[in-house]
């Protein structure tokens, strides 16, 4: 069998297409003929695929079957004259190609879990209204995010989202805020000290109002009323009046979002993040956790850390970043009326970002081809995230991920898992080998709250503490057996001394779950819970980064 030569690198293959659209599908026949005309003439894996800049195991993955290829690569292979491939040909999105967008495409795509509002045109007024508020954030730290996540994918710095299932107008407060804040800055400094990596904090806070939910309306014995969208649609109150659909909790929404962020930015840079502060970020009833005192133990460390790089010249005087940190916010971007009306063009690039936060996510019932919601994320240039779950299919992933991602921009996909802890082993080695296996750069992050969540013995829905933590160890175990990067955690969590996941150092059980449970849609950790799971996050990082310096060594 001779081998064969591939024609010159320098001669363009790639034919102009007749039309655009989102099909990215290789077939399977497509893929049986590469691996035939492969074997045919001689080629390895790695000599064919170093001609479309692709590993061996990617081609692999090409020709097996029921597998993909991204579409200008297959439309390259088709090109090439090498055989009769005008069957191979797919329509592909071209990777700079905004002409079809535009903030308001979205309503012409599939838009579920939005509210309907009985007057259209108090809609309109609200939405008019909130497109001539200021923005809530800036183009250049949407961008300053993307950086610090491209790092993440890297396995450069750890990704912490943390934060409230859903805000509340009833429970917005300054010392809400702060608490909350602060439980993040402890979690990140146990990370930092630990895996001596940087942590890049991003709150679920300043906009995450909205809520999927399973069924349009709830029913209380005989009464049936509009379901609880979250406080930016309607009430809990289970009343007629509570549950009708107002308009004009956007603007409230928005008041009090740009009132967070206030109190945020101030934390973030005005002295309270200063490290010289860490003995104080602990909360007055945290003192009977173990996790409390280990914690009074690294920030002794590092107080005598900062004393000794104060003698040699080193103060946040001199270093400003021991004085401040980079705090970002972020929200499911569920009510797209809202987002639309917080779109604007950047002066700068040109480029349209959704100031309503600095990172929005689409939920696990809004990922699907057609979405609406996909159709909106693409479009902005702010980092994104997506849920997935067992739903998801690699094939379907991938699709997703050439429509958001196209450039294969790094830092600006993450996908957040959403398993449980009983079925991530299972489930999410085949999607981290097809990302792999295409080489698109993301950062993966682990939900371990959603998939976890039961209905205790008393009625009330919680979240039992050793679950989280299975789900977490679950996440870590598939990544290093992957080859992969564990790159961050999504919590629900909260800085309140609240009853509403059981279990942790400080036993919650579900008799006890009565005591404060306050939370307004889903149970939340909270304050002790959240820096027993930054501990024991802390110990899996230790293993990973062991894991790195002997594969690097």
């Amino acid at each position: 069998m001779t081998a064969y030569k591939l024609p010159s690198k320098g001669k363009s293959r790639l034919h102009p297409l007749p039309s655009l659209g989102n099909n990215l599908c290789m077939t399977t026949m497509a893929g049986l003929k590469i691996k035939r005309f492969r074997e045919e003439r001689g080629l390895t894996r790695a000599a064919f695929g170093a001609w479309y800049g692709a590993p061996g195991s990617t081609v692999q993955g090409w020709e097996e079957d029921g597998k993909r290829a991204s579409g200008p690569v297959v439309n390259q292979i088709a090109a090439n004259a090498i055989a009769a491939h005008a069957d191979w040909y797919v329509q592909i999105r071209m990777e700079n190609d905004m002409s079809s967008w535009a903030p308001d495409s979205w309503t012409r795509a599939d838009a579920r879990q939005m509210p309907h509002y009985e007057d259209s045109a108090a809609l309109d007024a609200a939405t008019t209204q909130l497109s001539s508020f200021p923005p809530l954030v800036f183009a250049g730290e949407a961008r300053n995010l993307t950086a610090d996540l491209a790092r993440v994918a890297e396995g450069k710095a750890f990704l912490l989202q943390g934060g409230d299932c859903a805000e509340s107008f009833a429970e917005h407060s300054a010392n809400n805020i702060r608490d909350t804040f602060r439980v993040i800055l402890q979690m990140a400094v146990v990370l930092t000290f630990a895996s001596k990596l940087p942590t890049v904090k991003l709150g679920r806070m300043a906009g995450q109002f909205a809520k999927p939910r399973s069924a349009d309306t709830e029913t209380i014995g005989d009464v049936t009323l509009p379901a609880y969208r979250g406080d930016i649609v309607n009430d809990i109150a289970f009343t007629p009046e509570g549950r009708a659909n107002d308009p004009q909790r956007m603007i409230r929404a928005y008041s009090q979002s740009a009132a967070t962020l206030n109190l945020l930015r101030a934390f973030a840079g005005g002295g309270y993040a200063n490290l010289h502060q860490v003995h104080r970020w602990t909360h007055d009833y945290m003192g009977r956790s173990p996790w409390a005192k280990k914690f009074a133990d690294v920030a002794d460390r590092i107080g005598e850390s900062l004393d000794f790089m104060e003698a040699c010249g080193i103060s946040p005087e001199t270093v400003p970043q021991l004085a401040q940190t980079s705090f970002y916010t972020s929200h499911e971007a569920l009510l797209l009326r809202y987002e639309q009306a917080l779109t604007r063009q950047d002066s700068l690039t040109g480029d349209w970002y959704d100031t309503s936060a600095h990172f929005l996510w689409i939920g696990d019932r809004t990922r699907f081809e057609g979405s609406a919601h996909v159709e909106y994320l693409r479009g902005i240039g702010n980092p994104i995230g997506m849920k997935c779950g067992p739903s998801l299919e690699p094939d379907a992933l991938l699709r997703l991920l050439d429509t958001l991602n196209p450039s294969r921009i790094p830092g600006r996909m993450t996908l957040i898992t959403r398993y449980g802890h009983d079925k991530i082993e299972a489930g999410l080695p085949k999607l981290v080998r097809a990302v792999l296996r295409e080489g698109h750069p993301v950062v993966w992050s682990c939900d371990p709250m959603h998939g976890n969540t039961v209905k205790a013995a008393t009625g009330y829905k919680t979240r039992p503490f050793d679950r989280i933590l299975a789900e977490v160890r679950g996440f870590f175990a598939v990544h290093r057996a992957e080859g992969s990067i564990a790159g961050g955690i999504h919590a629900e969590m909260t800085g309140q001394n609240v009853t509403e996941c059981t279990g942790g150092a400080v036993d919650v059980t579900e008799q006890s779950l009565a005591d404060r449970y306050h939370t307004h849609c889903d149970p939340r950790l909270n304050a002790g819970q959240s820096l027993e799971l930054a501990f024991l996050l802390a110990e899996m990082l230790n293993v990973e980064m062991a894991e790195r310096r002997r594969a690097a060594a």
